[in-house]
């Protein structure tokens, strides 16, 4: 499969790449993993969403009613102080891809948080001063919630354990709802039910080649399965 990384190579030198790269998705469909892959083709760097450093996480899973508002905010925080610290530091031209968009944190917080605590949550996150780039790219896995729920279980992280359908679906209806009104950005919708862009190297190159072609607008990319 390098033959198909080389082959690619003299395409990149004549195609503008995206400067800065957001790939979203709900838990288990892969972004981290493409974002990972996608700044070792670029040689870019990453800005990644950590949930590990969340301390409230494993909690939420085990009880979504009591542990949603402290693992919200944590997230809330933790994704702000990231995006200040790289202004600060003026290295976004350094950090090209990341595996959020602070803005669908919202999307979380309407569907994991009671009436009260979603008026505390939008208080806090309007007192923030939030300054995310607009990306050049927004890149939207999707996948089945059975799909999702299987890759889940199959990775076998501990905190993830008590991750069940239910709230799967929830939030899969979710980012569905959240990128049919998105256009802050071009925005590539991929079908990653039937692909492995871990493992399978044809899966990733074709879907590379793809997206080095947009520019502006919506694109749909649903590919087929190569085993």
């Amino acid at each position: 499969m390098e033959q198909l990384t080389n082959d690619l190579k003299p395409r990149q030198a004549h195609q503008k790449l995206p400067g800065f790269i957001a790939v979203e998705g709900p838990i288990g469909v892969g972004k981290t993993t493409l974002a990972k892959r996608l700044a070792g083709s670029f040689n870019y760097d990453t800005l990644l969403e950590e949930p590990e450093q969340n301390p409230f996480l494993e909690r939420f899973y085990e009880d979504r009613r009591s542990g949603a508002l402290p693992a919200q905010l944590f997230f809330l925080f933790h994704r702000a102080r990231q995006i200040q610290e790289m202004r600060q530091g003026d290295i976004f031209q350094q950090v090209r891809v990341a595996d959020f968009l602070i803005d669908k944190d919202q999307l979380f917080a309407q569907i994991t948080l009671d009436d009260d605590e979603l008026k505390l949550y939008q208080t806090v996150y309007q007192q923030l001063t939030i300054d995310a780039p607009t990306p050049d790219l927004v890149i939207y896995l999707q996948a089945p919630t059975e799909v999702l729920l299987d890759r889940v279980q199959r990775r076998g992280t501990e905190a993830e354990k008590a991750i069940d359908a239910t709230y799967l679906h929830q939030l899969n209806d979710a980012y569905t709802r959240f990128f049919y009104y998105y256009d802050e950005a071009p925005l590539l919708i991929v079908n990653a039910a039937d692909i492995d862009l871990a493992n399978n190297e044809l899966d990733y190159q074709n879907l590379l080649a793809y997206l080095l072609n947009i520019k502006t607008g919506r694109h749909y990319y649903n590919p087929q399965a190569h085993l």
